[in-house]
């Protein structure tokens, strides 16, 4: 139907005839001379129709935005003065020749170019919102990225293997979406939140080194960068260690950026790497941005012994902490965004948000303005500054309670700090972090729970070594675990597995899961693992996040043709949706009405 897409016309088809089709941008009628800019996925071009030709400037008065038209015409220079820059046709014009109606459009819900359209409006006319240049942009990068990943890794060895996605339900810390059977009455498929065992299980059948692009499904509270369902790029290796595995993805993440955005994420050097506990110590974070030069620093030790029962009291306690937060130049923070950011850290369950401002050190306390200095000592304070590193100028935050609490607050409050004051550095910032606790103590359930999941690998020699460890304090055993996290987004993350089927009963029985019921539910692993199993490890990318901080975006849903809401319904669709009485009774099912509270 064409001989060009619209966005390649250029003075390289100067004097020539070209038939093209799209999508009516803008249509403009200059007294006599009607313009209309077509667009299609590679770019707009203007056309030129005027009255010798009677029935086709008939026909270009008839059109209207989104009118999808196929047109013929000769290309030439657009006249002086008019030549536009800033688009690759902008050179040239064509003189309509003919055109044709392929389908007319009812006026379109919102203009592509109007900026200020919800994105609820764009979700539930999604079609019309991928018209947008900068979506159709975001889509082919996408398609880029993930052709990119495929080649580096077909390049390396892997092959491409896919695995169900109707499985069973297995805990991996989020709820299960179920699928009734209609075969199997009263029993439930599974959605699968990952491809976890079934990968592991590939490594067990010889695979050796494995990649999919896997759909998941994961029934949980959203964010901005959480979908019901979304891709990954899931990955598993035999015979290596963690070094092998970060070395390869290293490579694979260096390619992608070149090839894909001409960036240099550092060819010559390795991603630099961070242990679990010195991320949580000076960010207070275990996916810190490295681009924002705002740290926290330790003061436990130095106010044990004050009268001030706010910090001395989180100081003396084994899980409480005190940590400072340096803002260069934060003296300049007025009192109502300080109040504002008291807010803020709220959000995250601290109880305050104590600070002080440096005017002048050398004159100790009488220069530093706080509320909370006169709780303090000199040399205290004089510690504290020493410490801190603080200068004329600068504005110092404190947390003091529980260590979780004062890491997530103080964590929170320097990103938002960072990025308020014009902190973060341009650039792209790789890390991996590594040495996570195996297992992380639920205080409301009262039991062991896995940080990754109960397949990860123990930092342990032996048997032995693992079941001393376990028996002194499960808190204490650090996993073989490693998290690529990218400008403050945790963009992948894996471990080395157990391979071991005692060890790994070992890890289900502090995790509160007898032999009983790791049988039930995933026996099959169990028994596998008995049967010669290879060491082996892998690493999933969140691939929606990871195009999404590759093209700018603010969330996933910007980077995905058809995303869920925040309440997990489709806008075009209108799903979920109820079904009928009759496709409930084939699956054995009926619904329950609608309790209130007090029926519940």
């Amino acid at each position: 139907m064409r001989t060009h897409p619209c966005g390649v016309i250029t003075r390289d088809q100067l004097d020539t005839t070209v038939t093209f089709c799209g999508w009516v941008h803008r249509r403009r009628d200059h007294g006599g001379v009607i313009f209309i800019d077509l667009r299609d996925h590679t770019g707009l071009v203007q056309v030129v129709f005027d009255p010798d030709r009677a029935a086709t400037f008939a026909r270009a008065e008839d059109v209207r935005n989104e009118f999808v038209l196929r047109i013929t015409g000769k290309v030439r220079h657009r006249p002086p003065g008019t030549v536009n820059p800033d688009m690759t046709t902008g050179e040239v014009e064509v003189l309509g020749y003919e055109l044709e109606i392929l389908n007319r459009a009812a006026t379109p819900p919102f203009q592509l170019d109007d900026n200020n359209v919800s994105e609820e409006h764009r979700l539930r006319y999604r079609y019309i919102d991928m018209r947008r240049p900068e979506m159709q942009q975001r889509m082919r990068l996408r398609a880029r990225v993930v052709r990119q990943l495929r080649a580096a890794l077909d390049n390396d060895g892997f092959i491409e293997v896919d695995t169900p996605i109707l499985t069973r339900a297995t805990p991996e810390g989020a709820r299960d979406y179920l699928v009734p059977s209609r075969n199997h009455p009263g029993e439930f498929y599974a959605l699968p939140q990952s491809p976890q065992l079934f990968k592991q299980l590939l490594m067990m059948g010889g695979i050796d080194r494995y990649y999919q692009v896997a759909r998941c499904f994961r029934d949980e509270d959203l964010r901005a960068d959480r979908q019901p369902e979304f891709s990954q790029l899931d990955i598993e290796m035999s015979f290596i260690d963690e070094d092998t595995i970060m070395d390869t993805m290293e490579s694979m993440m260096k390619r992608l950026f070149r090839d894909v955005l001409d960036v240099d994420l550092g060819d010559s050097a390795a991603f630099p790497r961070m242990s679990y506990t010195d991320a949580m110590t000076n960010y207070g974070s275990d996916k810190p941005d490295l681009r924002n030069p705002l740290v926290l620093t330790e003061l436990s030790d130095l106010v044990q012994g004050v009268d001030f029962k706010v910090f001395a009291e989180p100081a003396q306690n084994p899980a409480g902490r005190v940590a400072a937060l340096r803002v260069p130049g934060g003296n300049s923070l007025t009192r109502k965004e300080i109040d504002g950011f008291t807010e803020f850290v709220g959000r995250y369950g601290a109880r305050g948000l104590a600070y002080i401002k440096c005017n002048d050190i050398a004159a100790g306390p009488p220069g530093l303005q706080s509320p909370i200095v006169k709780f303090f000592p000199a040399d205290v304070l004089a510690a504290i500054i020493e410490r801190t590193a603080a200068v004329d100028g600068d504005l110092i935050f404190f947390g003091a309670d529980k260590a979780a609490v004062v890491e997530a607050a103080l964590g929170a409050l320097r990103v938002e700090v960072g990025e308020r004051m014009g902190m973060v550095e341009d650039g792209w910032r790789p890390l991996w972090v590594v040495d996570f606790p195996m297992f992380e103590y639920d205080d409301r359930e009262k039991r062991w729970q896995a940080l990754h999941h109960p397949f990860t690998a123990p930092h342990v020699e032996s048997i032995e070594d693992w079941q001393k460890q376990l028996d002194e304090d499960p808190g204490r055993i650090l996993s073989r675990a490693y998290d690529l996290v990218l400008n403050g987004s945790e963009v992948g993350g894996g471990s080395i597995r157990i391979h071991s089927s005692e060890l790994q009963q070992k890890a289900l029985d502090v995790l509160g899961v007898d032999e009983q019921e790791a049988s039930d539910k995933f026996g099959f692993l169990l028994e596998a693992l008995k049967y010669g199993a290879p060491p082996h490890g892998g690493i999933a990318f969140g691939l929606d996040r990871l195009v999404m901080l590759m093209c700018g975006a603010d969330s996933i849903r910007d980077v995905m043709a058809f995303p869920k809401t925040q309440s997990a319904s489709c806008l075009l669709t209108s799903a979920p949706s109820a079904v009928s009485e009759r496709q409930l009774k084939d699956l054995h099912l009926r619904t329950r009405a609608r309790t209130t509270g007090s029926d519940a």
